[in-house]
């Protein structure tokens, strides 16, 4: 038995309006008008990063001028048998950062952001005792002794 079908009265206008779901009305944010959005993993990556990155230029004034920069992953980044996290640039005073080599290699269970910090924080200290010519354990000096 075939259905009858409906014909939609036209108003006029060719536009649509924007429709609702079932008729509860538009979709709000998920946060709510009265809590700050929500951070993303990109977000606290771009954090971790300055922060370290602030960090170390207080105690070395070698890294004035020096821009600590993210990419994504170029393709020069990509040899056989490993993938740069990191590149640096003395000629330029730059360090960049590819964040999805640093946060794709990192095998961590769910939940588990502070291994992901702890992760970029040493990807900053080791790209920065490249640039400096240093080891990464001299850029901290008594940061790592336990008393």
């Amino acid at each position: 038995m075939p259905r009858s079908r409906r014909v939609a009265a036209t108003t006029g206008s060719p536009r649509r309006l924007p429709r609702d779901r079932h008729g509860r009305g538009m979709r709000s944010p998920v946060t709510g008008p009265h809590l700050p959005p929500l951070r993303t993993r990109i977000d606290e990556f771009d954090l971790t990063l300055a922060s370290t990155a602030a960090y170390l230029r207080g105690l070395w004034p070698e890294l004035e001028g020096v821009s600590f920069q993210v990419a994504d992953a170029p393709a020069e980044a990509i040899h056989d048998d490993h993938v740069d996290r990191w590149k640096v640039s003395r000629e330029a005073r730059r360090i960049i950062f590819f964040r999805l080599p640093i946060v794709r290699f990192l095998r961590t269970q769910e939940g588990e952001e502070k291994d992901e910090k702890l992760l970029v924080e040493s990807c900053v200290f080791r790209a920065v005792a490249d640039y400096l010519g240093r080891d990464p354990w001299e850029l901290a000096p008594g940061r790592y002794r336990h008393l």
